[in-house]
């Protein structure tokens, strides 16, 4: 490779990474959305552990992580895509993201043992490395498909790499079926990228 393309290569990544970067900063969220996002999340935390609903605990609680979501705003919210009002977002979560992200793990957690113990049984095992390409971005977002990868029997993500403003997963699949990169991507990633990709980018 000459110096040029060497140089031509590493100047476009460099332009990538700066309108990555540039995009990223203009679709963050104001700061008191963040600090009532990660306040919500955080109070909802407390309610769970200390399973007490009588109302000094609640103010304690509220208050408590009111304090620490003003410190901890950018940890949870950082890479929560700017869309929609603050309270349809919480609104949209609760009842609408999460539950679909359960029920689809769920089922895939399903599938995916069914399958692992069909291969075992039979001894159809077919073990292999494929490399699969992810639209997200977002760290957080890239780290919830890598684990939900993880979490379903028969795939293990190995790990990931950026280049070139594209994402890759390195994925250890028991049952290699394709070694074609979006064939293989559709069968291990299933419906979990698109439901990320409605809150992260």
């Amino acid at each position: 490779m000459s110096r040029v393309t060497f140089y031509l290569k590493e100047r476009l990544e460099s332009l990538r990474q700066r309108i990555l970067h540039e995009r990223f900063e203009a679709s963050k969220l104001p700061v008191w959305e963040r600090v009532v996002l990660t306040w919500a999340v955080l109070f909802a935390f407390w309610i769970v552990i200390s399973s007490s609903l009588r109302l000094e605990n609640l103010a304690v609680g509220a208050a408590m992580t009111l304090i620490m979501a003003s410190f901890m705003r950018d940890m949870l919210t950082e890479d929560i895509r700017k869309t929609g009002h603050i309270l349809e977002k919480l609104l949209y979560f609760a009842f609408l993201y999460l539950p679909q992200y359960i029920v689809i793990m769920a089922f895939r957690l399903v599938e995916s043992n069914l399958k692992v113990a069909k291969n075992v049984i039979f001894m159809d095992i077919n073990p292999g490395i494929v490399k699969i390409k992810t639209d997200l971005h977002s760290d957080t977002g890239v780290t919830i498909l890598a684990n939900s990868i993880t979490l379903t029997p028969g795939t293990l993500t190995l790990d990931v790499r950026k280049k070139l403003g594209e994402t890759y997963l390195y994925v250890h699949w028991i049952d290699l079926k394709t070694l074609n990169r979006e064939k293989a991507g559709e069968k291990i990633k299933g419906d979990i990228e698109e439901w990320l990709k409605r809150v992260f980018w």
